[in-house]
C-alpha cells in the first residue's frame, strides 16, 4: 500500500521490466530503484514503444512548462530524466535540483517556477503564480495532436475594437475572385536569396572540384581536358507570415488567408501562424491545393477567430517554442496585424526585439496605414519601431503582394522613413 505521509511514494515500488532487479537492501534499509530500470546503453527489446509508467510525472511536468512559455528542448527533458536517474532519487529535493540544473529556468521566472513544481509533485494548487491561468498563451500546432484537450472557455460579447479577453468562434471563407494567381507564380523568384552551403557543378566561375577531378584523371589516364568546378547554390528564404485574427482585424482576415495560402502555395518554404489571444500554426491546412477545402481545414484549427488579441504573449509564445523560432531564423517575416495592444507593451518591445534578431527582414503591415493621416504615435509602434525594416499599409491586397514581391530589394529602415514623414 502506497504511503499517504510520503510525498515521494508515487516514485517507488515501481515494477522493472523482465531481467531487471528490483530495489536492493543496504544496511537494513531498502533502496528504490532507479528510475530507468535498463541501463542506458542497452537497447529496450523489440516492440517496446512506451516509457516507464514512472517517467509519466517527469514528461507532464516538462509539458507543463512548455504549456506556461517555458523554453524547454527535448534534450532538456531527456538531461531531466537521466539527472533524476543519476541521484536515486532519494527525496524530492533531488528531482527539484535535477530539474533547476537541466531546464534551467530563466532567473526571471525561478519563483514562477517553484510554484508549478509545487502544484505539479506536492498538489499545492495555491502555490501556482496568480494570473497564470487567465494569461495563459495556449499554442496550437496543427502537425500533431494536443497533448490535453483544451477546455472551451465563455465567449464574449463584442470584438470590434481591440481587447485582451478571449473569445473562441469559428468562421466560414467564402469563394471570392482568384487575383493571387501571379503572385504565386512569381513568389519563389522574388524572396531574398541566400548561399545555400549545398553545392552544383558549374562549367566556370567556380571552385575546384578536386573529388570529381581526380576521379577524371583516373579514369583518363592522369589527363584531364578541362577543370571541373563547383559553386555554392542559392536559395530563396524562408517566408513566415504571422497573422492578426483578432476583433479589430476583421475586416481583413478573409483576405489574409487568401494571401497566405498564395504563399504557401508558391514559396518553397513558408510559414503561417495566426494570433490573437492563442497561437495556431495552420501550413499544414493551407498545402491543400484547393483554396476553398485549405481555408476551411484552417477555420477549424483556430479556435480564437474575432476575439481579444494578445500580440506580446503570443509572439513570445512562438519565440519560446524551439521549433517554432527556427523558422524565423535568417527568413522574411511579415506580421499583419493594426498593432493595437492593450495595456503595457513591454512584452511586445521584448518580442520584437528577438523576432528582429533572429529574420533576414521584420516587417509590420497594417491596415492602418492606408489613412494618409496614418502616424505612429502609439507607445507600442514608437517602442518596435527601431525594430521593424519596414512599416507598410497592410489595407489591401494589392498593396501587400507587391510589397511580399519586393522583399529582395533593399530599402531604408523603417525609422529612417517614418521620420522624415512625420
Amino acid at each position: 500500500m502506497r504511503d499517504l505521509d510520503n510525498p515521494f511514494s508515487p516514485f517507488t515500488g515501481r515494477r522493472c521490466p523482465e531481467g531487471a532487479e528490483e530495489g536492493q537492501r543496504h544496511h537494513g534499509q531498502k533502496v528504490a530503484p532507479p528510475l530507468t530500470c535498463l541501463p542506458a546503453s542497452s537497447p529496450r527489446k523489440r516492440g517496446e514503444e512506451s516509457l516507464p509508467p514512472a517517467t509519466a510525472p517527469f514528461l507532464g511536468f516538462a509539458r507543463l512548462l512548455r504549456r506556461h512559455a517555458f523554453a524547454i528542448a527535448p534534450e532538456q527533458v531527456s538531461s531531466f530524466m537521466q539527472a533524476v536517474t543519476l541521484l536515486g532519487p532519494r527525496s524530492m529535493s533531488d528531482i527539484r535540483e535535477a530539474a533547476l540544473a537541466t531546464l534551467a529556468p530563466p532567473p526571471d521566472r525561478r519563483d514562477e517556477f517553484e510554484a508549478h513544481f509545487q502544484s505539479h509533485f506536492y498538489g499545492n494548487t495555491s502555490a501556482v503564480v496568480e494570473g497564470d491561468a487567465d494569461e495563459e498563451t495556449r499554442i496550437k500546432d496543427d502537425g500533431g495532436a494536443d497533448d490535453e484537450r483544451i477546455e472551451a472557455e465563455h465567449s464574449h460579447e463584442g470584438g470590434e475594437l481591440s481587447s485582451a479577453l478571449e473569445q473562441l468562434s469559428t468562421r466560414d471563407f467564402q469563394r471570392g475572385d482568384d487575383r493571387l494567381t501571379a503572385f504565386r507564380r512569381k513568389l519563389s523568384s522574388a524572396l531574398p536569396a541566400r548561399r545555400s552551403f549545398r553545392t552544383v557543378r558549374t562549367p566556370s566561375r567556380g571552385k575546384l572540384d578536386l573529388r570529381r577531378s581526380l576521379r577524371e584523371i583516373v579514369s583518363a589516364d592522369g589527363d584531364v581536358p578541362f577543370p571541373l568546378l563547383r559553386r555554392r547554390q542559392t536559395v530563396p528564404r524562408k517566408l513566415l507570415l504571422l497573422l492578426d485574427v483578432s476583433g479589430s482585424m476583421k475586416l481583413h482576415t478573409s483576405d489574409y488567408l487568401k494571401l497566405a495560402h498564395a504563399a504557401v502555395q508558391g514559396a518553397d518554404r513558408a510559414e503561417i501562424f495566426t494570433f490573437g489571444t492563442r497561437l495556431t500554426r495552420i501550413t499544414t491546412a493551407l498545402r491543400i491545393r484547393d483554396r476553398d477545402q485549405a481555408l476551411a481545414r484552417a477555420a477549424a484549427q483556430v479556435d480564437d477567430w474575432d476575439g481579444g488579441t494578445r500580440m506580446g504573449p503570443t509572439l513570445l509564445a512562438f519565440l519560446s517554442v524551439p521549433r517554432f523560432s527556427a523558422f524565423a531564423r535568417g527568413a522574411a517575416v511579415v506580421i499583419l496585424s493594426d498593432a493595437l495592444e492593450r495595456g503595457d507593451h513591454a512584452e511586445l518591445e521584448i518580442a520584437m526585439r528577438r523576432l528582429s534578431a533572429r529574420a533576414f527582414r521584420l516587417s509590420l503591415a497594417t491596415p492602418l496605414a492606408g489613412d494618409p493621416r496614418f502616424r505612429p504615435a502609439t507607445a507600442a509602434l514608437r517602442a518596435i519601431l527601431p525594430d521593424l525594416d519596414d512599416l507598410v499599409d497592410g489595407s489591401s491586397l494589392a498593396g501587400l503582394t507587391d510589397f511580399i514581391l519586393s522583399l529582395a530589394r533593399p530599402a531604408p529602415a523603417a525609422s529612417t522613413i517614418w521620420k522624415r514623414v512625420s
